[in-house]
């Protein structure tokens, strides 16, 4: 695998047991295939980057392998991936790490939140919600305290300042749109 200054983090809890807040419009079998379609969409947008997926699950082990994608394990939440998978890239030498949540239907590319290099900034796309937190840009060198979940884009842009590091605030729609809520569904089927 060929790694540049940056690296794309994509954690995947499962793609069978994943989206349990979809299931009163999709069983696991299509919770699954659709998992493994968005997290296609996400690797695709990753193209020209190196490219981490952070699972323990097996079936997503399996198919970031037939990708040759590099995995790493899960270390159990989200912000800990996040955090693994920085220090997995700035081993390698990158000067930035995107994390990207692996259910972006509209992603396309990268490029805009890994444009600051090793800059002392952080780069956040929030959710369509503006609430969420669904692609983050860091340097690979600084302290950054990952906050995800509920309201996780305002802590996100409140840590980088209370760190001092500059802050770019993109609203990408093709990036913001994640799929959570059973709306999300009809949403994306009508884009």
């Amino acid at each position: 695998m060929t790694v540049g200054r940056t690296g794309v983090v994509i954690p995947i809890r499962a793609f069978a047991l994943g989206k349990a807040r979809l299931a009163e419009r999709l069983d696991p079998d299509q919770r699954a295939i659709l998992g493994r379609r968005l997290a296609e969409q996400v690797v695709n947008a990753a193209h020209g980057l190196g490219t981490l997926v952070v699972s323990s699950d097996i079936d997503v082990r399996a198919w970031a392998s037939e990708r040759q994608i590099a995995v790493i394990d899960d270390p159990g939440s989200l912000d800990a991936a996040a955090d693994a998978g920085r220090n997995w890239f700035a081993n390698l030498g990158c000067s930035r790490v995107v994390i990207a949540h692996g259910d972006l239907p509209f992603a396309r590319s990268f490029a805009g939140v890994a444009r600051d290099g090793s800059q002392r900034i952080v780069a956040i796309v929030p959710c369509h919600r503006d609430d969420g937190t669904p692609v983050l840009s860091v340097p690979v060198d600084v302290d950054f305290g990952f906050a995800y979940g509920p309201g996780s884009f305002r802590r996100h842009a409140a840590h980088a300042r209370q760190q001092g590091l500059g802050l770019r605030v993109i609203r990408d729609r093709s990036l913001a749109f994640d799929v959570d809520l059973p709306d999300d569904l009809q949403r994306m089927d009508s884009a």
